[in-house]
């Protein structure tokens, strides 16, 4: 069995568009398991979620920006953390199908399988297990961690799981020990250049496989669409997300 594993698409339909294009055409996934932060930062909400709730073989959790646009669309508290970024979520909510509110509304934090007694975890971050039912309000989601074999096997220390694959912070996390696998494959989205990052874990029995891969596509128009449409907050999200490629 092979799982393809995204997360933190941020807006960016062409991005995503070359992933699933290589999982359909070239690798042959059997399920995918997508990690949160499928909108927020780019402009392609409705594009993307199209994309993603198109497909019957797309598993999906909430990440933070997902769960703080939504805390917009019901009138519920949003985070304090997340104050800077209000009037960008605001636009994005404002552009956003409606349609597609209830689809994610829906969406649980976290989905646990156990393949062939591989047990793995999705997760967009490390959330404890007392605060699991928590509004995003209350920043239920742990702070982000130096990335090392250690700070993972501590920050996950209430969870048994043979592999537990998460996102939220961008860059790849690729971490085994003690028969434990922790993965982030990296923003599919935000990149300092015109590839998505994604992974393939394969199963065969109680072997894990992965390997780490990337699309390459053409980031010209999507960058130039932050000017076009007028995305609030686009230069430094162009300069901190996309590395300052225009």
């Amino acid at each position: 069995m092979q799982i393809g594993i995204i997360t933190d698409i941020h807006g960016n339909a062409p991005a995503l568009r070359a992933v699933l294009n290589e999982f359909d055409k070239t690798i042959g996934v059997d399920h995918i398991y997508c990690l949160g932060d499928m909108i927020g930062i780019g402009p392609d909400s409705n594009e993307v979620l199209d994309m993603l709730f198109s497909r019957n073989d797309i598993s999906m959790i909430t990440g933070n920006h997902d769960e703080a646009i939504l805390s917009l669309a019901t009138g519920q508290e949003y985070p304090e953390s997340h104050s800077h970024v209000r009037e960008h979520h605001q636009w994005i909510l404002d552009r956003i199908d409606k349609a597609y509110l209830p689809k994610l509304f829906s969406l649980p934090r976290l989905i646990e399988k156990n393949f062939d007694g591989t047990q793995m975890l999705f997760i967009h971050y490390q959330i404890s297990k007392n605060k699991m039912s928590e509004p995003i309000s209350k920043d239920p989601f742990s702070s982000i961690v130096e990335p090392s074999l250690e700070n993972f096997q501590i920050l996950f220390n209430d969870r048994n799981d043979d592999v537990i694959c998460f996102g939220h912070h961008h860059p790849l996390h690729y971490f085994k020990g003690n028969n434990r696998v922790f993965l982030n494959p990296g923003s599919l989205g935000c990149n300092n250049k015109s590839t998505a990052p994604y992974a393939v874990i394969t199963l065969l029995g109680e072997k894990v496989g992965i390997n780490l891969a990337e699309a390459k596509y053409d980031n010209t128009d999507f960058l130039e669409s932050y000017h076009r449409l007028k995305v609030p907050d686009r230069d430094i999200i162009l300069k901190v997300f996309h590395g300052n490629q225009i």
